[in-house]
């Protein structure tokens, strides 16, 4: 049985929660800017281009052209881009163009390669003003490996156009990426189903 509070318990939760109610209305009120964001998802944790598709199809939603460039993954069609492509097609634009992870490829020239040319198509969708939002999966491992120059990627990214969102995965963020950064999360790793031997699933991994 549920105990019921006292009418004296009562009145001060609703006291509380009108006092917090208040702050909260005139914090929300105090944000007065509008712009597009550089949101960063680092770590060692799972779930960072998970939580980039979830924004991309937030965005998608509110009916918003958006784009996808994947930087390193290759070898898998992940679930998002099956159903993005098949029920958005009108709205996403999705180029996978890596080739799969450096110790698959074990070739650092085509991996630069590879590289390069996701990044001339990232700046491209980019540079498309149709194009809201633009998902770099990815691009923090690329950047890791020296296969594109750190300071010239910051620089274009921090030049984007103001109404332009941009989000960037992948472990090790460099500094200068999380300097240039709007919001920065890390995914912190607790626990693992990959280090009891759980192999990588449909509709979990990809």
């Amino acid at each position: 049985m549920i105990a019921q509070d006292a009418p004296e318990d009562d009145m001060r939760h609703k006291d509380k929660m009108r006092k917090r109610k208040a702050a909260q209305d005139r914090e929300v009120a105090s944000k007065t800017i509008e712009k597009g964001l550089l949101i960063v998802h680092t770590g060692r944790g799972k779930g960072k281009s998970t939580a980039a598709f979830g924004l991309l199809l937030r965005a998608l939603g509110h009916g918003l052209r958006v784009g996808v460039v994947q930087f390193i993954k290759g070898a898998w069609t992940s679930g998002e881009r099956k159903v993005l492509e098949a029920r958005f097609a009108d709205l996403v634009a999705w180029h996978t163009m890596g080739e799969g992870f450096t110790w698959e490829t074990q070739d650092r020239a085509r991996d630069i390669a590879a590289a390069e040319a996701a990044w001339a198509k990232a700046k491209a969708l980019m540079n498309d003003a149709t194009i809201k939002l633009v998902v770099l999966d990815e691009l923090n491992i690329a950047l890791r490996y020296d296969y594109l120059p750190v300071e010239s990627v910051v620089e274009t990214l921090a030049q984007r156009r103001p109404d332009l969102h941009v989000i960037v995965t992948g472990r090790n963020a460099p500094p200068a990426l999380i300097a240039a950064a709007d919001l920065v999360t890390e995914m912190t790793q607790v626990k693992h189903h990959f280090d009891a031997g759980v192999k990588a699933q449909a509709g979990i991994e990809f």
